[in-house]
């Protein structure tokens, strides 16, 4: 089974070891076909500290860490 991988932007780091990612995605009205932007904050798991508010990064599907925390960042894009 394949982990899923989504791409967004890091809007927090006062956390030790967590980032907060805001994902934005696309979605379309069922009768009037609108599109408008849906966003969703996901905590993510950086083991190193080394990404930083801005960095644009692909977090992946992991095991629960925490109550919240169920993503690890991949790389920076």
């Amino acid at each position: 089974m394949s982990k899923r991988i989504l791409k967004g932007q890091i809007v927090s780091e006062k956390m030790d070891k967590t980032r907060v990612v805001l994902v934005e995605r696309l979605k379309e009205h069922p009768k009037y076909k609108k599109r408008y932007k849906i966003s969703r904050r996901y905590k993510a798991h950086d083991e190193k500290n080394e990404y930083h508010i801005g960095d644009q990064v692909y977090i992946e599907e992991t095991k629960p860490m925490s109550r919240d925390k169920r993503w690890i960042v991949v790389k920076k894009i």
